[in-house]
Formats: C-alpha cells, sequence, structure tokens
C-alpha cells in the first residue's frame, strides 16, 4: 500500500471513530440510548455475519470458542458502546470522545497489573501526561454528572476489551471475530435496554439515516478499514494515529452540535492526545 493510500485510509478511519460520537448525539432525540446502540450493531453483526459465511471465513467449532467470541463482545461492544451512548445524554460529544480514547493508556495499567507485562519510561510518561488531562477535562464540569463517570468507564471496558482480543484474538478469523462480537454485544444491549429504560425508537427519514450511518460507515467500514490497517502495515506505528480519533470527536462536536471549544477542555485534550502518541510510539516492550 502506497504511504498517500495509507494516510487517507487512516484519515477516513479515525475520522469515522471520532465523528461517531456526535452523530450518537443527533440520534439521541430519536430513540433511547440502549436501543439506539443496540440496533446499531444488531444491523452491522448481521450484515457482517451474512458476508463472512458467504465468504466461508472459519468459524469457532466448540462452546468455548463462542463463549469466548461472547466475552469480547460483552466488553467491547455491549460494554464500550453502551457506556458511550448513556454519557451522551449529560456530557458533549467532545468530552465522551476525549474520556473514551483515554483506553490505550488504561492498557498499560492493566497489562502491567494482570498480565505483567513491562513498559518503557517514555510509556509510563505518556500514562501520567493522560491522566493529568483527564483531570483537567474533568475539571471543566462544575459538578460531577454521571456522564464522566459513564465515559471513564467506556475507556475501562475497551482497554479491558483490547487485552481480551490480545489473548485471545489469535484464535479467530479477524472479519468473524469483528461479525459475531458485534452481534452478540448488540443483543446484551437490547436485553439491557428492555431491563434498564424505556426503549423508544422513533421512525423518521433522519432517525433512519442515523441508524443506517452509525450501522455501515460507524461500525463496518470503520473496522474493515481498521483492521486492514493493522494487517498491512505496522501494528504499533499505525496504533500511534489513535490521536487523530478523539481531535475529530471534538472538531465534529463542535461542527454539528455547536459544542464549545472550552480552554479546558482543549488542554486536557491535548495532554490526553500526547499521552496516547507516547504510549503507542514507544510501542516495543517485553514481558517481565
Amino acid at each position: 500500500m502506497k504511504n498517500y493510500q495509507f494516510i487517507a485510509l487512516l484519515v477516513v478511519t479515525t475520522f469515522l471513530m471520532g465523528s461517531s460520537f456526535a452523530i450518537v448525539k443527533l440520534g439521541l432525540p430519536y430513540a433511547s440510548p440502549l436501543l439506539l446502540a443496540a440496533l446499531r450493531f444488531i444491523l452491522a453483526g448481521i450484515i457482517m455475519a451474512i458476508v463472512v459465511i458467504i465468504l466461508k471465513r472459519p468459524h469457532p467449532i466448540t462452546r468455548r470458542g463462542w463463549f469466548k467470541l461472547c466475552m469480547i463482545g460483552l466488553f467491547q461492544t455491549a460494554g464500550v458502546m453502551g457506556c458511550i451512548f448513556l454519557s451522551l445524554r449529560t456530557i458533549t460529544a467532545s468530552e465522551s470522545s476525549i474520556l473514551t480514547f483515554t483506553n490505550p493508556l488504561l492498557v498499560v495499567i492493566f497489562a502491567t497489573i494482570f498480565m505483567k507485562v513491562r513498559y518503557r519510561f517514555y510509556q509510563w510518561i505518556g500514562v501520567l501526561f493522560g491522566l493529568i488531562g483527564v483531570m483537567i477535562t474533568m475539571g471543566a464540569q462544575v459538578d460531577l454528572k454521571v456522564g464522566i463517570l459513564f465515559g471513564l468507564l467506556s475507556a475501562i471496558f475497551w482497554a479491558t476489551a483490547t487485552l481480551l482480543v490480545k489473548k485471545w484474538g489469535v484464535l479467530f478469523d479477524t472479519w468473524v471475530l469483528s461479525a459475531y462480537q458485534m452481534l452478540f454485544g448488540g443483543l446484551l444491549l437490547l436485553i439491557g435496554s428492555l431491563l434498564l429504560e424505556q426503549p423508544f425508537f422513533i421512525v423518521n427519514p433522519q432517525s433512519l439515516f442515523i441508524l443506517l450511518w452509525l450501522s455501515i460507515f460507524s461500525s463496518i467500514i470503520q473496522f474493515a478499514g481498521w483492521y486492514y490497517l493493522l494487517q498491512n502495515s505496522d501494528p504499533g506505528k499505525t496504533s500511534a494515529y489513535l490521536f487523530l480519533a478523539p481531535f475529530f470527536g471534538v472538531l465534529t462536536g463542535w461542527v454539528l452540535l455547536d459544542e464549545p471549544l472550552k480552554p479546558s477542555l482543549m488542554v486536557g485534550g491535548l495532554l490526553i492526545i500526547m499521552g496516547i502518541y507516547l504510549v503507542n510510539r514507544t510501542f516495543s516492550r517485553e514481558k517481565g
């Protein structure tokens, strides 16, 4: 893949990641949060499941394998996306995207504690920058809104899912893993919607457009593009560019939702971006 093609696909993929926060915010007047998340991933999961079946990609053959897929879906889709959608009820798309994309910083902490991985000094400097950035971002609130807690929980779930995929991902075909973790996660979100909220979905051109955009562009195309980049380039170098996603989250929140660019949000976001860059830039590590 030529360098300009790599950069173009990288920008498109991270734009879809970051802009999805503002798109979800636009969809909340038409649907309850968990139901909108459930419909997004059930639709995306069904489409991808049909594709991998038609293409005869290798599926798990044991109950244990399907259970592991369900666990990844529980954390990656149900946990992460459920918390993101809930956070957007009370905080801005900019704040939610910044908090969610602190997950690479948490991966370092969790991997050190639970997997005995040793990271470089500069990566810990990155973690420190990120944590300071989160505190500054949270300090922008006069009161501790529940959306901030959901935003942090989404990062925790994402970091946990990253470690699960790192441990179990080699057992599955990449496309099968993506399809079924979205489908299982979407079904879990649907159950959560029925139990934890009063689900509603107002059918009109706007709501259907938002649902289709989230399912096709922000889910299927986003995942396909990201996995393609990881498979056809150095994963460490590629992951370093994830800092573009919260940047696009703040930018689209400002453009689409007229969200203010608060100084504390900008300073905190910049520190988090610097932290994520350092963590991913010094990607090489060795186990202890």
